[in-house]
């Protein structure tokens, strides 16, 4: 089965290096590792060949969404253990490219595909003390280097569920590798009961540290002094993440609101083209972040946002959130609004994250199929002010009752680390 599996793999790389002709993401992904274990190679000879060399600490994601459910952690470990070199590796070149100057971490790579000679290269320059998976990241040979060499593995924030390979009638092989993971910190119950079902129990259930991670965003409080002036004591709708479907809801309920209620808008695609297509629909209203200083912003209904990385950040001026992808592949991320106690708002493809159907289901999220309907419940929620602070209420409690699953995830590490040093004294 393994020979099967890593044929697999090297096929799916020579389709991807295929692609690259097209594609400049897969070309991206290919170029990537170009040269890779050359320069794993003299990073970590120089970290072994030092006097004392630090133990490493090495955490995987796939992507920008993994990354963001385990920075929680790479950053608690940061703080609690700073004598650790920590190295970073990422699949996909959205996560490379946006975090491989991410300051918590000491080295940033591209994960060599899953070869049992790529891994078993990898562990041995690398030499890593402890390894850490996010969510959905299973790579077996990876995982069966790492259970030879005795090297602790974690896996954090993961879901399963039952249309998995590792509960087909095939999946025996893909189980195994799940118990030579020494813990599995999974989000919820349903996964747990999986895992037992098919004599896993090397679990705990911890939560998802995503709702540590927007709450950490939450307590930071940025100054924004231009958005403080253009909202000016006014209901603020903004909307995160939005495509050309959702400015349709957001400019009809312009329409019906006028200038008693302002707009925040960070659409998700921040090229020229998209942000000009954005400006010519709002007219002479709407002003771009960038151009704010020296504008007369009370005059403006619109402000868009035109650069990146602050949206998280800017939720706290909101009465209403509305999270844009929901008329497409599916809703962007609504914890980073619900943590300030937002009511959210979305478009009708929303059935797939569970946070979604949880807080619709309480009153705090509404999805919507057509502008009328949205105008129609964001007015009647503004209109009434104790409806409006109860459901804001209810928002916020729905993420802060979920927080703590790093704290749980770094009780059990550190209980790894600290019998690893009894056991070296």
């Amino acid at each position: 089965m393994r020979l099967l599996y890593s044929t697999s793999i090297a096929i799916y790389y020579l389709f991807l290096r295929m692609a690259g002709i097209f594609s400049p993401k897969a070309r991206s992904w290919h170029y990537g590792r170009k040269s890779l274990f050359d320069k794993l190679g003299e990073v970590f000879a120089t970290h072994y060949n030092s006097d004392n060399p630090a133990p490493v600490m090495w955490f995987h994601c796939a992507s920008l969404g993994e990354f963001e459910q385990g920075k929680p952690v790479i950053e608690a470990f940061r703080r609690e253990y700073p004598s650790y070199t920590i190295l970073l590796t990422f699949f996909s070149p959205s996560g490379y490219n946006h975090h491989h100057n991410y300051d918590f971490v000491d080295h940033v790579f591209y994960l060599p595909i899953d070869t049992r000679r790529n891994a078993r290269r990898f562990i041995k320059i690398t030499r890593p003390s402890v390894a850490v998976f996010v969510k959905y990241e299973f790579w077996f040979n990876y995982l069966n280097e790492l259970f030879i060499n005795h090297v602790p593995v974690f896996t954090v924030s993961a879901i399963f569920r039952p249309n998995q390979h590792f509960f087909k009638w095939y999946g025996g092989w893909f189980r195994t590798h799940l118990r030579k993971i020494n813990m599995i910190f999974v989000q919820d119950e349903e996964s747990a009961e999986l895992l037992r079902m098919v004599d896993v129990s090397n679990i705990v259930i911890s939560g998802d540290t995503r709702f540590d991670r927007v709450t950490a965003i939450k307590e930071q409080q940025k100054p924004f002094p231009l958005i403080d002036k253009f909202v000016a004591g006014k209901h603020v709708v903004v909307a995160g993440s939005s495509w050309p479907p959702d400015d349709e809801l957001i400019e009809a309920l312009s329409k019906k609101t006028g200038d008693n209620v302002k707009f925040i808008i960070a659409p998700h695609e921040t090229n020229q083209g998209r942000l000009r297509e954005l400006s010519q629909k709002l007219g002479d209203k709407a002003v771009f972040y960038s151009q704010a200083p020296g504008t007369n912003l009370e005059n403006k209904q619109f402000l868009i946002i035109d650069s990146i990385g602050i949206l998280s950040q800017l939720y706290r001026f909101a009465s209403i959130a509305y999270i844009g992808g929901g008329f497409g592949a599916g809703i962007h991320n609504i914890l980073e609004a619900a943590a300030y106690g937002n009511p959210v708002f979305f478009g009708p493809n929303y059935h797939r994250f569970r946070e979604a159907r949880e807080m619709t289901a309480e009153g705090t999220a509404f999805p919507v199929s057509l502008a009328t309907e949205f105008c129609d419940k964001v007015i009647q929620l503004l209109s009434d002010q104790h409806k409006l602070e109860l459901t804001a209420h209810n928002a916020g409690a729905y993420v802060s009752e979920r927080t703590g699953a790093t704290r749980t995830i770094m009780d059990e590490l550190r209980r790894h680390i600290s019998n690893t040093d009894m056991h070296q004294a």
